[in-house]
């Protein structure tokens, strides 16, 4: 979470903080060599065969005393940590959230257009496994077999900024089975940001990112085997289009109509996305309250501008994320009081199966959130509700016991979903946040607000993060017994795929209890934040403050661009005694290579300005570097 300012607040107190001058291009190039780790592998299997236990199919060898203490030494640039080497957390299907789709990659598919990746520094870097494919020519495709039955499609791609920083529109050409199916329509609108923290749209401020959105299309007649084309023709008139992926998907016909419900069309809702159906809405709304009834939301396009206030005890239905659409006007977007804001004012409110779309193409951190706010007190839920194009998907304050499951947040400016405010014992499962402008996930409790609970115990289940053009797959920044588990982030090529840090203001909310890290798998993480440098694919930041109570356990930290793990500390709070790490353990992680991108990391690194110990166990670590001579690094003896 990159903003110094509440993103669902305005006149915050909170100063924004000042970035360092980010790399050129030509800096960023680099350090995009590869490593050349041919030695250190070879040495990490032997001494893998070395530490196993009795009776594994390793080899059963003693462990001489003499190489244990030298395995331990607190600095040791080629060395590796290896106790009871009996799990050793390979990346599993059941980690991230449960995707009902099909994606299939680009640079996987049959193609005549370029492969791009994976060691660019630009476009590429911010696909998907770091790969894609550019269509610059008529007649140009890529092209794949679906391995399954499907009725929707997500293309995601990227195309040409216009020389203004207005973006451009353009098409591709969707084909089955070699007969032309439809144009899918294309925008480069809500991409290409320039400059650092909050960014511009002015190509003039130079280092450019968020290249890609996506476009989703349904009413298709996919069988498996089937051969599907996207193809530039002559027609589709941008310069290029890269493509990353494509998702198919088998979607479900719309709901029917709960009963005891009223519909929107009643009080005057076109659903054609041509009127403004905001009032419409909102007395359905009132309507309902009125009768303790639902309100229904028939399949269609609801055009929105303005804030719905969802009170105490409403239930808003819709009949499918892919079916009902609560729609921007993108002729009023730049009136921040004209947004698509759906606000929760209350306890009992359930949400569920429509999406959500704004038109928001800038970040300003002063004007109020768009998508999903405002507070749910207790027992609320939100249930597979699609956002896309909003500021955050959803920013969520003084709730407890919310359950926000089956979500999709993708191509926002920026949180995926962030808990803020006073929540307690909330849950996000199931949910997958895609291209985001900042942290996928985040808890952060902050106190801008007045807290209507005490944070903490909220937990980050089974999701799936990938892509943000800034940040974290998922960030904790304080609270009480707050946990992630069970999740996957992919692509991480701005930030961590987790980040527990002390870097924002949270008033008492520090971090206490026992926060929680486990059964993740975090893959081509650790990439370059222009505020930070390199991040790790998993960092603990100590900041502002210490952290004490961490337990990170059975992960797989695989191809981090930079660092796998590492325990940072600003300089001038370290000295001062802050800056200091108790009570953490590092049990059951792999991590099994590191520098992919960026030259001269570690798997494991500890800078030089930390305090404190971290105790690893039962862990494969492929390289350490202790830099601190006021930290210590644990290793429980061998039996």
């Amino acid at each position: 979470m990159a903003q110094r300012v509440p993103v669902g607040q305005t006149n915050s107190p909170m100063e924004p903080k000042k970035y360092p001058e980010a790399p050129t291009v030509l800096e960023r190039a680099k350090v995009q060599a590869p490593r050349d780790d041919a030695l250190a592998r070879y040495n990490l299997a032997w001494l893998c065969k070395l530490l196993a236990p009795q009776g594994s199919k390793r080899a059963s060898l003693p462990v001489p005393k003499r190489m244990l203490q030298s395995v331990v030494s607190p600095i040791r640039p080629l060395a590796v940590v290896m106790a009871i080497a009996t799990s050793l957390c390979p990346a599993r299907a059941d980690r991230g959230a449960a995707l009902p789709w099909t994606t299939y990659e680009a640079e996987a598919m049959t193609n005549t257009g370029t492969l791009l990746g994976p060691k660019e520094a630009l476009i590429a870097a911010e696909s998907s496994g770091r790969n894609g494919v550019q269509l610059g020519a008529a007649g140009q495709y890529v092209e794949f077999i679906a391995r399954a039955d499907a009725n929707a499609l997500v293309a995601r791609y990227s195309l040409p900024d216009a020389a203004d920083g207005t973006g451009l529109d353009s098409t591709i050409s969707l084909y089955q089975n070699g007969t032309f199916i439809r144009k899918l329509p294309l925008t480069s609108k809500y991409c290409w940001l320039y400059g650092v923290y909050p960014f511009s749209k002015s190509p003039g401020a130079g280092l450019p990112r968020h290249f890609y959105d996506e476009v989703r299309v349904k009413d298709l007649s996919i069988s498996s085997g089937d051969k599907i084309r996207l193809q530039k023709d002559p027609e589709d008139a941008a310069a290029y289009c890269i493509l990353d992926l494509v998702d198919l998907e088998e979607i479900a016909p719309p709901l029917n109509p709960p009963s005891n419900a009223l519909s929107i069309a009643a009080y005057g809702a076109g659903g054609a996305g041509r009127s403004d159906d905001t009032a419409a809405l909102i007395k359905c709304i009132a309507a309902a309250q009125a009768q303790h009834k639902t309100v229904w939301m028939p399949p269609g396009i609801y055009r929105i501008a303005g804030v719905v206030d969802i009170p105490p005890n409403a239930t808003i239905q819709g009949a499918g994320m892919w079916h009902t659409t609560l729609e921007g006007d993108a002729g009023r977007y730049s009136d921040a009081s004209k947004r698509v804001r759906i606000v929760g004012t209350g306890s009992r409110i359930h949400l569920a199966d429509f999406a959500i779309t704004g038109r928001l193409n800038y970040r300003n951190d002063s004007e109020p959130n768009d998508g999903l706010g405002g507070a749910y007190g207790a027992e609320s839920t939100i249930s597979r509700v699609w956002v896309e194009h909003t500021k955050a998907g959803a920013w969520i304050v003084n709730s407890e016991g919310l359950v926000v499951e089956g979500c999709r947040f993708r191509n926002t400016i920026a949180d995926g979903i962030n808990l803020c405010v006073g929540m307690r014992s909330a849950t996000v499962t199931n949910c997958a946040a895609r291209g985001t402008g900042d942290d996928c996930f985040a808890i952060w409790p902050a106190t801008f607000l007045a807290q209507d609970y005490a944070p903490g115990l909220n937990v980050i289940t089974h999701c799936t993060g990938q892509f943000p053009f800034l940040a974290n797959g998922a960030a904790l920044y304080g609270g009480r017994s707050n946990r992630i588990e069970d999740c996957r982030f992919e692509d991480l090529t701005y930030g961590c795929g987790v980040l527990i840090s002390t870097t924002f203001p949270v008033g008492n909310n520090e971090f206490n209890g026992t926060t929680v890290v486990r059964r993740c798998d975090l893959i081509r993480c650790g990439g370059f934040d222009h505020a930070w440098g390199w991040r790790a694919a998993l960092q603990l930041c100590l900041d502002q403050h210490s952290l004490s109570g961490m337990d990170i356990n059975n992960l797989n930290i695989t191809h981090s661009l930079s660092d796998g793990l590492s325990v940072i500390a600003s300089g001038s709070n370290a000295q001062g005694g802050l800056g200091t790490l108790s009570n953490a353990t590092l049990d059951r992680v792999r991590i099994s290579d590191f520098g992919m991108v960026a030259r001269g990391r570690h798997g494991l690194w500890i800078d030089g300005n930390a305090r404190g110990t971290l105790t690893v166990s039962h862990s494969e670590v492929v390289e350490f570097k202790n830099e601190s001579t006021l930290f210590t690094l644990r290793f429980p003896e061998l039996p």
